[in-house]
């Protein structure tokens, strides 16, 4: 049973710091455990408490990083962390706010529109590689620079 308790404990030391998916949590507890079971258990005793939620992880993920990436980006970082399909696609943002977060990134990152072709796919890939698709990084070359009653039409 110390076991099971030094298990419980490390598990609320790490949930303390910040949120966890239930397969990052089972991933650093497992060289703790002497049996698999006890991670099933405690963290199916974890998901009834509500001190350890799949939902609210992937909630906190989209909004620490939701400012920086595209939905593509973000669905696969969830992916990796082995969350439910449904559980990513309602924490994702809806597209509206992926195109001005597209045009956000942009801005920031060049100062200025693109001047030649070679500028303006150096700027797509830069946006494609933070996870923004087609229609969005069209939309963001387009818009990025303008005014912004100008942008959503």
């Amino acid at each position: 049973m110390a076991a099971v308790k030094s298990l419980r404990s490390r598990a609320l030391d790490l949930l303390s710091r910040r949120e966890m998916s239930q397969a990052e949590l089972r991933r650093k507890l497992a060289p703790y455990a002497e049996d698999p079971a006890e991670i099933d258990a405690l963290l199916q005793e974890f998901a009834e408490r509500n001190w350890q939620s799949d939902r609210r992880y992937a909630e906190s993920y989209v909004y620490s990083k939701g400012s920086r990436y595209g939905r593509l980006r973000l669905a696969q970082g969830l992916q990796q962390q082995k969350l439910d399909s449904e559980l990513i696609e309602a924490a994702l943002p809806d597209r509206s706010s992926e195109r001005a977060t597209a045009r956000a990134v942009l801005r920031k990152k060049f100062k200025q529109p693109p001047a030649d072709f070679a500028a303006q796919q150096r700027a797509a890939r830069f946006l494609a590689y933070r996870g923004f698709d087609h229609d969005t990084i069209r939309h963001a070359l387009d818009k990025a620079w303008q005014d912004e009653e100008e942008w959503d039409e």
